[in-house]
């Protein structure tokens, strides 16, 4: 299924794009697209049955505005250097264990909404991810299997980052990652069963018309599985949890100087293979 919510920022109501691209109406059957919905497998069948025999309302999406496809998110799990080209491009060794940072849920704004950026920025940069979206309560665990069984879905996401107070003002990284609108997410949640591999999806990202990251997920250097089994280790992950799980080659601070970073009036674009794909324009904060 490809679930959704749209509506004004802070009302969305919970959606569904059906097979063949009609955006159906989910509120008579459940609050919203969360933690309580994603673990609970009789709701989630309950609109899967609804889906199937073709009677939920639809939506005119004329105008609608499409907001992240998961409400209330606990927290915001991110990988850096997961991928070997973006390593290489940013002349950073692999990494021998994931390298694990935290998003602000507050950070998570739909996939078609401004990006500001920040006061002062002269580095913010481009991150196309692919996003797992946590199913049931993850906890030590021990196997790839365990691992997949534990996520409800995949998304996009637009890892955005500010790279000078990233990299260059001290402390962690936390700076430059937890900026207002630094996360566009969607435009859906496309449960597992659709997505068998996940690690046979492409990334891209475009500039104002122009390709700058054209990656694939068989390029990471920790897969799905891994990731979900290694940062349970450390937290527990709950339904409805996010994790982005890096970004390939392809990103500004990778490129010569003069390295060509966002500014206001700039376009992006990105989209992950069966995921959707995202449109923002940049304004200043």
């Amino acid at each position: 299924m490809k679930l959704l919510r749209v509506g004004p920022p802070g009302a969305e109501r919970p959606a569904l794009l059906d097979q063949d691209g009609t955006l159906r109406d989910l509120s008579a059957l459940v609050d919203d697209i969360d933690g309580s919905l994603l673990a609970d497998a009789s709701a989630l069948d309950r609109v899967r049955a609804a889906a199937g025999a073709g009677v939920l309302p639809a939506l005119d999406a004329t105008g609608l505005r499409v907001g992240p496809p998961v409400g209330r998110i606990g927290k915001v799990v991110c990988i850096g250097l997961n991928y070997h080209g973006h390593a290489a491009e940013t002349g950073q060794a692999t990494p021998a264990e994931p390298v694990v940072f935290l998003k602000a849920a507050d950070t998570v704004v739909g996939p078609d909404d401004t990006v500001l950026v920040p006061r002062g920025s002269v580095k913010t940069d481009w991150e196309v991810e692919l996003a797992i979206v946590i199913g049931r309560t993850a906890r030590y665990l021990e196997t790839d299997e365990q691992a997949l069984a534990h996520v409800a879905g995949y998304a996009v996401a637009h890892d955005v980052s500010e790279r000078e107070f990233q990299i260059e003002r001290g402390g962690t990284w936390d700076k430059g990652k937890n900026c207002e609108t630094f996360n566009p997410l969607g435009p859906w949640l496309v449960t597992a069963d659709e997505v068998p591999d996940p690690q046979a999806l492409g990334l891209r990202l475009w500039v104002n018309g122009e390709l700058k990251q054209d990656g694939h997920t068989s390029d990471q250097i920790f897969p799905v599985a891994e990731v979900v089994r290694y940062v349970s280790r450390f937290m527990t992950l709950h339904p409805g949890d996010i994790i982005n799980t890096g970004t390939p080659a392809g990103v500004a601070m990778g490129q010569p100087d003069p390295k060509p970073y966002l500014r206001p009036g700039d376009v992006v674009e990105l989209e992950v293979d069966g995921l959707g794909r995202q449109r923002q324009e940049l304004k200043s904060a």
